[in-house]
């Protein structure tokens, strides 16, 4: 492996969106690597082949990988472990996952946990989801106010809106949902409402107090993202103020949900 044309060399990889010269041994790469083996295939005549290029994965990760393959180990870095562990999966490098996997745990912090929940949802990475979502359980505040949670897709947010460990209250949620639906409906072009779709039904607006419903309600007159009905059954909650009328997800209240005089009618508190 070197970044340098060296005689020896006999693929070209050109990486990531700048396309950046890698090179590399073929044998070795196929010898290691099935996903390698199938890209690459036989060498047929003399010279050097034509690039082979990459352009998905970041040259820095690549780079990493070609380490593992050449050394059979890495030097892991927290800015890019992510995307290493990424190319990992694709590649079909379970001990490379391995060890990325490992890593992330040891340097998870609030401006890597969103990313890092985002990769273990999309590869269905069930430990490392867990340990993501009891960490912004214990952080809420400071990971909601991350571009990673805005960063987000739906399935990975709604993950985080079932818990009822997050020690964030209700309306910060909203408004947290709010700024991440507005940041998906500018890349996606589409409404923000319908963007907002699959996520809204895990607010749990009925533990919110009558003036500040009435105040989000007005909001979503403007600004569409919460089905009426939804802001209809908070508003039933409020007016029978009636146990069996008040349970469920929707009126049970989170670590961090503010005390408020109607909650005495809802369930009974986290604890």
């Amino acid at each position: 492996m070197d970044e340098k044309p060296e005689i020896q060399s006999d693929v070209c990889f050109l990486v990531g969106q700048e396309r950046q010269e890698v090179f590399a041994h073929r044998c070795l790469l196929a010898c290691r690597c099935n996903f390698f083996q199938r890209l690459l295939g036989p060498k047929l005549g003399s010279g050097m082949p034509s690039p082979v290029v990459l352009s998905t994965v970041p040259a820095e990760a690549f780079l990493a990988v070609l380490e593992f393959l050449y050394t059979n180990s890495v030097r892991l870095h927290r800015h890019s472990v992510l995307e290493v562990l990424t190319a990992a999966i694709e590649y079909g490098l379970e001990e490379l996952r391995e060890l990325c996997l490992e890593f992330v745990v040891k340097v998870l912090d609030v401006e890597l946990v969103c990313e890092a929940l985002q990769v273990a949802v999309t590869f269905g990475l069930g430990p490392l989801q867990e340990r993501c979502i009891a960490f912004i359980e214990a952080h809420s505040q400071e990971a909601l106010r991350t571009r990673g949670f805005l960063e987000l897709s739906a399935p990975a947010l709604l993950s985080l809106l079932r818990s009822d460990k997050l020690r964030v209250d209700e309306a910060e949620l909203v408004l947290a949902a709010r700024s991440w639906a507005r940041v998906g409906a500018a890349v996606l072009e589409r409404p923000v409402a319908e963007v907002a779709a699959p996520v809204v039904r895990e607010l749990r607006l009925a533990l919110l107090a009558p003036a500040e419903l009435s105040a989000l309600e007005e909001q979503n007159q403007r600004e569409p993202l919460i089905p009426v009905e939804q802001i209809v059954d908070a508003w039933k909650c409020h007016a029978l103020r009636r146990g069996d009328a008040a349970r469920g997800a929707p009126c049970r209240r989170r670590r961090g949900t503010l005390p408020r005089e109607h909650h005495c009618f809802l369930d009974l508190p986290f604890k």
